[in-house]
């Protein structure tokens, strides 16, 4: 299934920002799925600012929820990076 593009562009303005990729990085340092509190850790920021950015990622499909009681973690979703990066890989320049 390709990426519509609007799909495209919901993607590309949410790799746009540093934290969110740095939280994207430290999910796929801990093997595709990262725990609500290491993110906050790790990333420095608020909480809030925090829910925020995880809110914005999967909105555009790059992470996906996951509650485990009253823990949340979030998980890559592979196949959305994999087709981004192909439809961004069949752009042509001239």
């Amino acid at each position: 299934m390709a990426l519509t593009a609007k799909q495209i562009e919901k993607i590309s303005k949410a790799l746009g920002d540093t934290h969110r990729l740095k939280i994207l990085q430290h999910i796929s340092k801990k093997g595709g799925c990262g725990a609500c509190s290491d993110i906050q850790e790790e990333s420095e920021l608020a909480q809030p600012s925090v829910s925020h950015h995880i809110k914005v990622l999967i909105e555009a499909g790059l992470i996906e929820p996951e509650k485990e009681g009253r823990n949340h973690k979030y998980n890559l979703n592979e196949k959305v990076l994999k087709e981004f990066t192909s439809s961004i890989s069949q752009l042509k320049f001239v």
